[in-house]
């Protein structure tokens, strides 16, 4: 079957899903109830030992089946190239710590100087706090991050489109 790495991925969170839903269903099925009155007699309620090992065997499909496809990814992640030579791989993680850099410098742009009057018992002055860097340097190393992030993304996209084999 041909497919590429946005299918993948996409297939991948719908596995996901459906395993998320057998899990909360398996929970549902793990008791037995019976009743059982003075004279020692057992009377069944709830029998579901059917449904948790039909369960069961689709929790371990699933799993199994998720683990492959994640396996996939993760090598087609390592194999396929960007132009500049960079695996998809790391390209990602790249661009992960690139995103945590500038929203370190997005919070700083907001930094301001601040002046406050401080009144003692027998003095005053004022306490004046200054940002110790250049703002405008951090917004321009902002704007170099977004567009060095947002190429990366142009390519990582393009290569999540190459279709292969699975």
């Amino acid at each position: 079957m041909k497919t590429n790495i946005q299918a993948l991925m996409n297939k991948i969170v719908e596995e996901e899903k459906i395993l998320l839903d057998v899990t909360s269903s398996i929970k549902g099925h793990t008791i037995n109830t019976t009743i059982e009155e003075l004279d020692g007699k057992k009377n069944i309620t709830e029998d579901y030992k059917k449904e948790y090992q039909e369960e069961q065997m689709k929790l371990e499909e699933l799993t199994k089946k998720i683990i492959n496809l994640k396996k996939i990814l993760h090598q087609k992640n390592n194999e396929f190239t960007l132009k500049d030579g960079r695996t998809i791989q790391e390209a990602i993680v790249e661009n992960t710590y690139l995103r945590r850099l500038k929203q370190v410098y997005e919070s700083f742009s907001n930094y301001k100087n601040k002046k406050s009057r401080i009144s003692e018992y027998h003095d005053a002055y004022f306490e004046c706090r200054e940002i110790n860097f250049d703002k405008e340097k951090v917004k321009e190393r902002i704007k170099e991050l977004e567009k060095q992030i947002e190429e990366t993304d142009f390519e990582i996209t393009k290569c999540n489109s190459l279709e292969f084999e699975i």
